[in-house]
């Protein structure tokens, strides 16, 4: 059995199909045409041709919608096998891990020295699973359609910060390393989706950035349209993937070969979010920033937004308290 099938099947039989459906119909054009001239019921050929025709033209229709149906489904199998991949490894891990600490705890008799030790890696592992189960509790949270959802003016400003603060202290990373450059605004939007939006970007930036990690944020208002970009000095992202990698599962590389932890999930949840706030996120070029040759990624999103004036006139319901109300 095949786990995961090969795209070279469907696309040949669905081309192979196609280009046999034109010359059957090239030929019954040419056929009906000479049957046409040579007969005298020129009305009935010629009647015969367009039912023939459009006839064709509908089956040429289902064998090409069921060609792109046949991709989609292969590549949707494919990532979700790569997430299965993930999720297994990121429980596997840190589970193994606490019980072959538990086990020395209680085989073997430890210094205390030893024992905060293992507490610290302990807690570490805890930490990797609670962020594991939340990254998948966000993902149904996106998908969901919420009705009576409570949209707040944010400032994005404050989200900024607090999702620094969050992705450096769980990489352990001086926060000197995500440089900031916010010019205070407000965009309307739910504080839970802000708060997702963000921190996963600046997440992702730190997790691949290169060495010495070098991530900046910036924000920026122009015409009633907030722009944020963050950059990092990383690996990159080929052209060819900067549309893929917002699709749901979508990882680079094979799953079992990755250094560095994850879901697939990231940067879906950003991107649905961010269209359900009226906004766009993209990967744009590198090269358009000529004054910094280290970076190497740029993540851009543009939310609808309007200036700041005056934080002591905005209602206290609406600004960013504190970061637990920003988790689900």
């Amino acid at each position: 059995m095949f786990e995961r099938w090969s795209l070279k099947f469907p696309i040949t039989l669905g081309v192979t199909m196609i280009i046999l459906i034109v010359a059957l119909i090239v030929g019954w054009v040419i056929l009906t045409a000479i049957a046409a001239t040579q007969s005298q019921q020129a009305g009935f050929y010629w009647m015969l041709l367009s039912v023939g025709t459009v006839f064709l033209a509908l089956v040429l229709t289902g064998v090409i919608f069921y060609l792109t149906l046949s991709v989609k489904a292969i590549n949707l199998t494919r990532r979700q096998s790569n997430f299965i991949d993930s999720v297994t490894h990121e429980l596997k891990s840190p589970i193994a891990s606490l019980k072959l600490y538990l086990q020395t705890l209680d085989m073997r008799d430890v210094s205390k020295e030893e024992q905060a030790k293992f507490l610290k890696f302990m807690m570490d592992d805890v930490e990797r699973l609670d962020n594991l189960i939340t990254h998948l509790l966000e993902a149904g949270y996106a998908e969901k359609m919420r009705e009576h959802e409570s949209v707040a003016a944010v400032d994005i400003s404050e989200v900024v910060r607090q999702a620094v603060r969050s992705v450096t202290l769980r990489y352990r990373v001086d926060a000197d390393v995500v440089k900031l450059d916010l010019q205070p605004c407000l965009i309307s939007m739910p504080l839970v989706d802000a708060a997702m939006i963000f921190r996963n970007l600046i997440d992702n930036a730190v997790k691949y950035s290169g060495t010495p990690p070098k991530v900046t944020v910036s924000v920026r208002l122009s015409n009633e349209t907030v722009t944020c970009q963050i950059t990092d000095n990383g690996q990159g992202i080929p052209k060819t993937l900067r549309r893929k990698i917002f699709g749901r599962f979508v990882r680079l590389g094979k799953e079992l070969r990755r250094e560095k932890p994850g879901t697939g999930l990231g940067l879906h949840i950003v991107s649905t979010l961010v269209k359900r706030a009226g906004g766009q996120v993209s990967v744009i070029d590198p090269e358009t920033i000529e004054d910094d040759q280290d970076v190497k990624t740029i993540f851009e999103v543009r939310l609808p937004g309007r200036r700041l004036r005056n934080l002591d006139d905005e209602d206290s319901s609406t600004r960013l308290k504190t970061t637990s109300e920003a988790q689900i």
